[in-house]
């Protein structure tokens, strides 16, 4: 997929894998780019090129997709259940398959620079090897990057934690075993992943640059945690521009579901402030006690909610019905733009960072609840650091009752830190526009980066 406008001399390919949250701040750090005159490749696999050319309807750019992984339909590949032989397989075909397209599509033309994403890491081999420098969007929170290198690169906590640890590192609050992310738990299922972030942080110094979805605001501590090991520079939020108050027509975005458009119309009839929006993304899947849980609490709150079930069958038998008043069931939602409905008063989520971000630029206080990867971070992050929200914590059996949901959803909307809560997400709304507008941080770091590569064409 390509973006041209303006200047046609620095050309940029970039590389990532094709899970919406992967593909979207990469699109929209593209667009970044085409505004600033450079003319930028998106290569990914066939399956997310077919879902791009499927979704991507704005008149703003042109479409011509080029596949880096050929000869196998993804579509079919079952990426959730099998997720190490995924990134083994794409490991061993990607360099290869990438320095093929490179040496294919830019026999004439001088690429500038690749960039990639964590988890395309084999790129930067296959950039180096054909001479290009290569850039890192990291699409986690900088702090997540800065306990990563920490715990790779400088063995700075153990590889084998105990329960109940207390980890303290620079820029960071004090981490408990329960807060970091899951990959470098003794739990984890998922070697390949954490063999990826292992390879990845060893040879970090490949990269000649380490951008990120964030802003110098939001996580100030652990950016400048970093400045002296391996910088890492924000260049987000990659929200959709309608959540900073741009048009949203201008959004380079793809949904890789449809959404529900009712909930618009009945949020429309609900008061300001008052509905609790419960989401958990596209991958998280809870147990029936977990969603027997949600149910009972969002039921005796009496409060008005939005709930995102992804799947039929999965709610309390005469739930529905009980609820019909109160409270609209959808199977996927126009996440952007209930967030930020005036009636949202707060948003039950997994944590994953794409979701807060969209959150935290909405102004919409959350009740954490993580599953994995760098979701049990980011709820730190929302409750110690952001201070915009509570963190739901399971009981001894690993399921959480309804009466903490229904503690966490009265104080949210009620208690003593509500006023805090609202305040502090509204300071964060301003902060997120004032650093992608003209002389804001984000907004200074994309310029900083084109004019490098510039020099360098």
């Amino acid at each position: 997929m390509e973006l041209n406008e303006g200047r046609e001399e620095i050309h940029v390919l970039m590389v990532t894998l094709t899970a919406q949250g992967h593909l979207n701040p990469m699109l929209r750090l593209a667009k970044r780019l085409v505004d600033e005159g450079l003319h930028i490749t998106l290569a990914t696999t066939q399956f997310g090129c077919h879902r791009i050319l499927k979704a991507v309807t704005t008149t703003t750019t042109t479409t011509d997709a080029t596949n880096f992984i050929s000869g196998i339909d993804f579509s079919y590949y079952d990426r959730g259940a099998n997720l190490d032989h995924y990134m083994d397989f794409l490991a061993k075909v990607g360099p290869f398959s990438l320095s093929n397209l490179i040496k294919q599509h830019y026999h004439h033309t001088k690429l500038s620079c690749i960039i990639s994403n964590p988890f395309v890491s084999w790129a930067v081999d296959a950039a180096l090897e054909n001479g290009i420098p290569c850039a890192m969007l990291w699409i986690q929170p900088c702090s997540l990057y800065a306990i990563y290198y920490r715990f790779y690169k400088l063995n700075q906590f153990p590889t084998t934690l105990i329960s109940n640890m207390i980890i303290e590192l620079p820029g960071l609050p004090l981490l408990h075993t329960e807060d970091l992310p899951s990959f470098l738990l003794p739990s984890n299922s998922f070697g390949g992943v954490f063999k990826l972030l292992s390879d990845m942080f060893e040879t970090i110094k490949k990269y000649k640059w380490v951008l990120a979805n964030s802003f110098f605001e939001l996580e100030k501590e652990a950016i400048e945690s970093m400045t002296e090991l391996c910088p890492i520079r924000p260049v987000g939020p990659l929200v959709p521009p309608s959540l900073l108050d741009q048009h949203q027509s201008l959004d380079v975005g793809i949904e890789m579901k449809k959404p529900d458009e009712t909930s618009l119309d009945w949020l429309n009839k609900q008061r300001p402030h008052s509905v609790i929006y419960v989401s958990f993304g596209s991958l998280a899947v809870l147990s029936a006690k977990t969603m027997e849980a949600i149910a009972t609490a969002l039921k005796n709150t009496k409060h008005p909610f939005l709930w995102v079930v992804k799947t039929a069958g999965q709610l309390p038998l005469g739930f529905e019905e009980e609820t019909k008043t109160q409270g609209l069931i959808i199977p996927w939602s126009l996440q952007t733009k209930v967030l930020a409905h005036p009636s949202i008063a707060c948003f039950i989520t997994h944590c994953g960072w794409n979701s807060m971000l969209e959150a935290l630029v909405a102004g919409v206080p959350m009740i954490a609840y993580p599953q994995w990867s760098d979701q049990p971070t980011n709820a730190k992050l929302v409750v110690d650091i952001f201070k915009v929200g509570l963190k739901l914590k399971p009981g001894p059996n690993g399921v959480i009752s309804n009466e903490d949901i229904e503690e966490c959803i009265n104080q949210m909307l009620s208690g003593p830190e509500f006023e805090g809560f609202k305040k502090n997400a509204a300071v964060l709304k301003q902060a997120a526009r004032e650093a992608v507008t003209s002389g804001g941080s984000s907004e200074r770091n994309i310029r900083l980066f084109v004019n490098e590569i510039a020099r360098r064409s």
